[in-house]
């Protein structure tokens, strides 16, 4: 079938030639029948037999120039130098030189470019990740002073140094984790978790958090057991918990954070419902609350909001296999639903 279409593919592309080569022909069996019309038969027969054998030859010789010329071609993809250039326009038709220098010269010029990019992009990543590592040895010192010195700060400096760390704690871990996204290894651990006991603790380390922004929290549901990296999972509860911290509609009253989990009997999946009471999301805005920058067109929505948080959370959701769902209306809130796997133990 290779053959077929090679030998299709070359009639295709020199039909021309030979049509005036038929044409040709037509024209001296028609002058050898008026001057020869007793050897006719045998001239006609030598013609023919002369024309096949010259579209066969010629065939041959054109397929193995197109595959010296792909072959070439493929080594100047694959490398664009001026070796491989060369190599190209030997092959190649005269007329087809001219084009192929200029986009040599194109590409190269091009790849420099890219090349150039990369090196800045790699030193940007590296630079952001030595950041990160300095940032936390301040941290690190803040929060040494607040274990051993906080007898010394009234509640309120306490409680509002203390919120400030939790605040520096997760802009520097959202920053860590993008940093991360392209990465080739995810050091990704599987583990049993309970979820309910899991919640608990998250919520706990972001208490002052909670506090600061006046939060209730309510926990809710049946324990269940579910299958995930401590890690992620734990990022992912954290950028849903700041980001409701950042919305908070005007004059609301208590502020209210709900965990709740379910199971789903028809799909056999474990679902944990995180909602809470603040100024919910435009029904059009909904779909692209998990894009990466975008914040709504809502000004008391987007006032904080950076559209990072919950784009990295889809991000991380994506490399657990944990689906989100978003449901919402203005004034009712934002509920976000994380769909575990079922993974057979």
């Amino acid at each position: 079938m290779k053959w077929i279409k090679q030998i299709y593919d070359c009639l295709h592309a020199y039909k021309l030639w030979f049509l005036v080569l038929t044409m040709t022909n037509f024209l001296f069996i028609f002058l050898a029948w008026l001057a020869y019309p007793e050897t006719f038969k045998v001239l006609v027969g030598l013609m023919i037999i002369f024309t096949l054998g010259i579209i066969v030859l010629s065939l041959f010789m054109i397929i193995r120039k197109q595959k010296l010329i792909e072959s070439a071609f493929q080594d100047f993809l694959f490398e664009a130098n001026e070796a491989n250039e060369e190599k190209l326009c030997s092959v190649s038709p005269k007329t087809h030189s001219t084009h192929i220098r200029r986009m040599g010269r194109i590409i190269r010029s091009y790849q420099s470019k890219l090349n150039e990019q990369a090196i800045e992009l790699a030193d940007y990543e590296n630079y952001i990740e030595g950041w990160v590592h300095e940032i936390k040895k301040p941290l690190s010192l803040m929060t040494l002073v607040l274990d051993n010195r906080s007898d010394e700060m009234s509640p309120l400096v306490k409680q509002r140094m203390h919120h400030i760390k939790d605040q520096m704690h997760g802009d520097v871990e959202r920053i860590l984790y993008f940093a991360r996204l392209g990465a080739a290894h995810k050091d990704y651990i599987f583990e049993s978790i309970s979820l309910l006991t899991f919640c608990k603790q998250t919520i706990e380390d972001y208490e002052t958090l909670l506090e600061e922004a006046g939060f209730h929290v309510q926990i809710s549901g049946e324990e269940k057991e579910i299958v995930s990296d401590r890690k992620g999972l734990a990022f992912i509860l954290a950028q849903i918990i700041a980001n409701s911290t950042k919305h908070i509609a005007h004059k609301q009253e208590r502020p209210l954070l709900k965990f709740e989990t379910v199971y789903d009997t028809v799909n056999d999946q474990t679902i944990l419902h995180i909602s809470d009471n603040g100024p919910g999301v435009y029904k059009e805005d909904l779909p692209f609350i998990f894009n990466k920058g975008f914040t709504g067109r809502r000004g008391t929505y987007t006032r904080e909001a950076t559209g990072m948080g919950l784009f990295l959370v889809s991000k991380m959701a994506s490399d657990l296999a944990i689906k989100l769902n978003a449901k919402s209306e203005p004034g009712s809130g934002l509920s976000i639903e994380l769909i575990f796997p079922n993974v057979k133990q």
